[in-house]
């Protein structure tokens, strides 16, 4: 093994709980009340849920392929580079950094400092703490993670399973200890008064909660007999955040009637299940319980991130520097702290109020960028060894691709802005892919 490459430590737990902890975010906090305010229709919205998990488990078939095929650290940035070349393989990487993990990063950050602080009365609308407490929390997740695998998988392990036996103890004591309503499923407008627009818009935020499918491809060159445990791990941890999902969903129905919720509390619509369901001092408990079960995504983001930084610095499409990694840990420690530091600078100079549209669509693009990797691959290395190979090919991609470019057009005439800033965001790094090109090869020309 060479010097600059990382030993495959990461067992199947530990990479499974990657997939859950960075799926199961800020995206399950916020999306039910945005979906609540904008569908008023309990169906609808379970019918959104519902198709959000299939296309996910499709997602996850798909990159269960390319990550066997390809274990490699860097995710979808290897499978853009391998099928498509450099520029477009460069394009996501650039996205991965600002718009795919440093800003969710910093609002998983954010979201915990708020949870944590919000029971002491300590938020306020001026100030500063929440943010310095996000910049506290992953200040603290980034440095064990600095120290090598062994570290990493044990925050990772002990965050996730935090997190997961939080909200499974949620939706258990909420049906049989609970003061909900089976009449709340109900209440709302008619399903025929859902506009089709509306509903294509709503499903951004579903995919936003469930993106993290992926998540386990990122860290694919460090992962233990990877043909068998990267598809293993993606399949089994999408499943079960699927049927997470489902049941909390049933629960904030159970709970919230569709009228109490509007655009200006739909973000609480979780805190306000609990309050309504056990009671205001349940509700500070459970506020604290998630802002501490929320260190498991920002320690996810912590360690999924760096590795398409380090893939891309190792093909001098990134600094060098990002290549580096520790002699004793074997991890990207430059690559991890300087995604962080990103993070905490976005804390103090972003409004995160349009950032689950702006970050929707750019992700959405890449998504049917990879998965139709799938093909372009099958097509241009036939002999390609394939220890998984897809189920359901050619249908499955496709069916993805179709639903996520559906969402797409209408995300962009029904939020334009967001849509137009976010395609801007792409397409400012093809001109950054060439003059970064242009200054690799002067430096190469160059004596000495």
């Amino acid at each position: 093994m060479s010097k600059e490459e990382m030993r495959r430590d990461f067992g199947l737990s530990t990479t499974t709980y990657v997939v859950i902890a960075s799926m199961v975010g800020t995206g399950i906090l916020v999306s039910p009340g945005y979906m609540m305010a904008s569908l008023n229709n309990y169906t609808a919205i379970f019918g959104l849920w519902l198709l959000g998990g299939l296309l996910a488990l499709c997602g996850a078939l798909c990159v269960a392929e390319l990550a066997a095929a390809l274990p490699r650290a860097g995710g979808e940035y290897v499978y853009l580079r391998e099928a498509y070349g450099p520029m477009p393989a460069f394009l996501c990487g650039w996205t991965s950094f600002f718009l795919g993990f440093s800003a969710p990063l910093a609002v998983a950050g954010y979201i915990a400092a708020l949870y944590l602080l919000t029971p002491f009365g300590l938020v306020k609308e001026t100030g500063h703490l929440v943010q310095i407490t996000a910049a506290a929390i992953i200040v603290a997740i980034t440095l064990p993670n600095l120290f090598g695998h062994r570290q990493s998988a044990w925050t990772q392990n002990l965050t996730t399973i935090l997190k997961l036996g939080l909200f499974v103890a949620l939706v258990v004591l909420a049906f049989l200890f609970g003061d909900g309503r089976l009449a709340n499923f109900a209440g709302g407008q008619v399903i025929r008064e859902v506009k089709v627009g509306t509903a294509a818009t709503q499903l951004f935020y579903v995919m936003f909660a469930y993106s993290g499918w992926n998540a386990a491809s990122y860290i694919a060159g460090e992962v233990k007999n990877p043909g068998k445990i990267l598809p293993q791990s993606l399949l089994l941890g999408t499943g079960l955040v699927v049927a997470l999902y489902l049941a909390l969903n049933l629960v904030f129905a159970y709970a919230v009637p569709l009228g109490d919720v509007g655009f200006a509390n739909a973000e609480q619509v979780p805190q306000l299940a609990v309050e309504k369901l056990f009671g205001a001092r349940a509700s500070s408990i459970f506020s604290v319980a998630v802002g501490l079960a929320f260190l498991a995504t920002v320690s996810a983001f912590i360690i999924t991130g760096p590795r398409v930084y380090y893939a891309m610095a190792k093909d001098r499409l990134f600094p060098s520097i990002a290549g580096h990694i520790s002699e004793k840990g074997q991890v990207p420690v430059y690559a991890m702290i300087a995604q962080s530091v990103c993070a905490i600078a976005i804390l103090f100079v972003t409004n995160f109020k349009n950032l689950y549209q702006y970050a929707s669509v750019g992700l959405s693009i890449f998504a049917m960028l990879f998965i139709a990797a799938v093909y372009v691959l099958r097509w241009r290395r036939p002999d390609m060894e394939r220890p998984f190979r897809l189920p359901g090919y050619p249908i499955v991609p496709a069916i993805f691709m179709s639903v996520i470019l559906f969402m797409t057009v209408f995300a962009f005439i029904q939020w334009r802005k967001p849509s137009a800033y976010s395609l801007g965001s792409i397409l400012i790094g093809i001109p950054v892919y060439y003059l970064w090109s242009f200054i690799r090869r002067r430096g190469k020309a160059l004596p000495g």
